[in-house]
């Protein structure tokens, strides 16, 4: 059962189209990987999923993705993105992900204080819980927001850019973690890493303006280039690398 169904959707920006005639479905035991160029509309094809950006076409949740009025959809959105100037700990930042359940004014139970410290304690930052946001690595602060978007435990998990300030052992792990909640959740992940995606990821979700998906996590430089997906495969001993090339000029998209 598909979780969630876009049909000719798409996304402008100020005149620019950003997203153009999208069709997509998610289903429950879905692990896409999203790949494609800087301005492809990446993040953009998420935050429509999301509700954060105005769309035409159509976007459907299944009534699978909601609790009550709470939405059983875990995000965890760009390092950028969240103002680390903001006078909060970790573990706050954690029990943040569960305002959909509690509300703004609700005070947070025990046991949710101690599953955020759970989680956080997994994620290797449990003598760190009680930290400023201001004052952890990026690294660590690339944990908390993981741990802040699985602690409502959703059934869809969307991911922008993870493993961005991780260090290679954590990445690892991130990456070891995922496999395991997509044992119960649909994760879908953007990443610019498709050498290493490839290996983590069940199918791969190519966006640039239009998308595309290939039922597969291998993908070939004749089927980039076939659906216009402006990535080269390259292969150096046992490492995978990636090169994204410019994506074609009569491209519709300015962002992403």
């Amino acid at each position: 059962m598909n979780l969630v169904t876009l049909r000719d959707v798409g996304v402008a920006y100020e005149g620019h189209e950003v997203l153009r005639h999208v069709d997509l479905e998610i289903a429950g035991d879905d692990f896409l990987g999203v790949i494609g160029p800087n301005g492809g509309g990446k993040t953009t094809l998420v935050k429509a999923i999301l509700g954060l950006v105005p769309h035409s076409g159509a976007i459907e949740l299944s009534p699978e993705l909601f609790r009550g009025k709470e939405r059983l959809i875990g995000y965890m959105p760009q390092i950028s993105d969240f103002d680390r100037a903001f006078p909060i700990s970790l573990q706050e930042v954690v029990l943040s992900g569960l305002q959909g359940r509690r509300g703004f004014l609700t005070r947070y139970t025990a046991a949710d204080r101690r599953k955020a410290h759970e989680l956080l304690d997994n994620a290797g930052l449990g003598r760190v819980v009680n930290m400023p946001v201001g004052e952890v690595s990026g690294g660590q602060m690339q944990r908390a927001l993981l741990c802040r978007a699985v602690i409502s435990d959703p059934k869809l998990l969307i991911l922008d850019e993870p493993a961005n300030f991780v260090d290679n052992r954590f990445e690892k792990e991130l990456y070891g973690m995922l496999q395991e909640l997509n044992r119960r959740m649909a994760v879908v992940m953007v990443s610019h890493d498709v050498g290493t995606i490839t290996s983590v990821v069940k199918e791969i979700v190519c966006v640039n303006c239009h998308v595309h998906r290939h039922r597969s996590n291998r993908l070939t430089e004749e089927q980039l280039r076939n659906y216009d997906c402006p990535i080269q495969v390259l292969s150096h001993g046992s490492v995978p690398h990636t090169v994204l090339e410019h994506h074609p000029g009569d491209c519709c998209c300015d962002h992403d």
